[in-house]
């Protein structure tokens, strides 16, 4: 596998940032194009992720991509969501008819989680700031996924005994120290499954993109 890596100035201008992704685009050795996001306030970040092609959007970010995850006749998945199925097929797990909440519901994480789950027949509900009963709603899941970027916003009190909690947070204590929404030590009393911060999503995370990557030329090649 191939890589080029591009480390722009955060002068950058959205004219000069387009036209490096339409020059990716182009490029028939490139398969698929990551951009780091957030990007710098000037930056229209839509409209940079707009210009890059849907098959080669590895990060399945773009509206195309998108609206063929809801329908479920998808080429690439949103690397986290899909690095958390997989977390969660490696426990043997059934997940249909299971009751399946996520804390958080960004473009990135959240609402593609919540699809895929759906299509893998779970019960779902998406908390968010304005849920009433955080704890009641939790406490009832057998999977819970926890990305909203709070630290151990997710205690012990919160989760039924044997649930499935994956953490996708990713957050910095005043020590410095990283750590997830879920207080791991607390809840690892009560999961069946725990998945800690750092080294738990974060891995998985990046073993998908590679996997959209290889797809994409897969797709290009006329082998998938």
């Amino acid at each position: 596998m191939y890589s080029e890596e591009y480390a722009l100035s955060k002068e950058t201008t959205q004219k000069e940032l387009v036209a490096l992704v339409e020059k990716l685009n182009n490029d028939e050795k490139i398969n698929g194009i990551l951009v780091q996001l957030p990007l710098p306030e000037h930056l229209d970040e839509k409209a940079v992720i707009n210009t890059i092609k849907p098959e080669k959007d590895v990060d399945a970010f773009h509206p195309v991509n998108v609206g063929k995850i809801m329908i479920g006749d998808f080429d690439f998945l949103p690397c986290t969501p899909a690095g958390v199925m997989e977390l969660i097929k490696e426990t043997g797990i059934e997940i249909a008819g299971k009751e399946c909440v996520i804390i958080g519901r960004s473009n990135i994480v959240g609402k593609p989680q919540a699809m895929l789950m759906l299509h893998k027949n779970a019960t779902v509900t998406i908390c968010h700031s304005k849920t009433k009963d955080l704890k009641e709603v939790v406490k009832r899941a057998d999977i819970v996924v926890a990305a909203v970027g709070v630290a151990k916003m997710v205690t012990k009190d919160m989760v039924k005994e044997g649930a499935v909690v994956i953490d996708v947070g990713m957050n910095r204590l005043p020590d410095g120290k990283l750590c997830g929404d879920v207080d791991f030590d607390g809840v690892s009393e009560v999961a069946s499954f725990i998945t800690p911060v750092p080294g738990g999503v974060g891995p998985m995370t990046i073993a998908m993109l590679m996997e959209n990557t290889l797809t994409s030329a897969k797709i290009k090649a006329g082998l998938n």
